[in-house]
């Protein structure tokens, strides 16, 4: 017991000097840390995945069934195009035919040729369409137009109904919602 009185009694600590220095390491620590951190959560996010789909079109009639859009890798890195969906149905590859822009899209689309894809008129120029075959890749910054022949799930009783045409990626999907119009065929 007067072990514990006398270390008590006792006037021995920590300098002043050595109690700084431990402050300040622990605060430049932090200050790292908290440095790293900011940095590592701006690094992943500027390299984000970014879909923008536009000019959305379905178009139906006795003879013709296509679906058209516009879309546009707007984030920091490059996509892979799984497969698109329309009203929950997947479309096979050999019905999509896309276009890399050239050009940029200000136009709105029109009813493609449906007996020839392959050449189909945009922004007043008629392009070269190539039929797909695969998981189709947008690079950063990319455009592509994509039409698609024979949407499974489309009828004509569906004019003037919604219908959702989906995106999908290795990472995500994204949805888009247009009406059903009437088709006025293209010769």
């Amino acid at each position: 017991m007067t072990k514990m009185m006398n270390l008590l009694k006792s006037k021995r600590g920590l300098s002043n000097a050595v109690s700084t220095l431990i402050i300040l390491v622990v605060s430049v620590l932090l200050a790292t840390v908290v440095t790293y951190y900011a940095i590592n959560i701006t690094s992943t996010r500027v390299q984000e995945e970014a879909v923008n789909i536009q000019k959305m079109h379905v178009w139906v009639n006795n003879t013709v069934k296509e679906a058209a859009f516009v879309i546009t890798n707007t984030g920091g890195k490059d996509i892979l195009l799984d497969k698109i969906a329309v009203r929950g149905v997947e479309s096979a590859w050999t019905n999509v035919y896309y276009w890399k822009a050239t050009v940029t899209v200000t136009s709105d689309l029109a009813v493609g040729n449906y007996s020839n894809l392959t050449s189909i008129v945009v922004e007043g120029t008629a392009r070269v369409f190539t039929q797909g075959s695969t998981d189709l890749h947008i690079a950063s910054g990319e455009t592509f137009v994509i039409y698609i022949k024979d949407p499974d799930s489309i009828t004509v009783n569906d004019v003037g109904t919604t219908v959702s045409l989906t995106v999908y990626t290795a990472n995500a999907e994204y949805l888009e919602e247009s009406n059903v119009e009437s088709a006025t065929p293209n010769p």
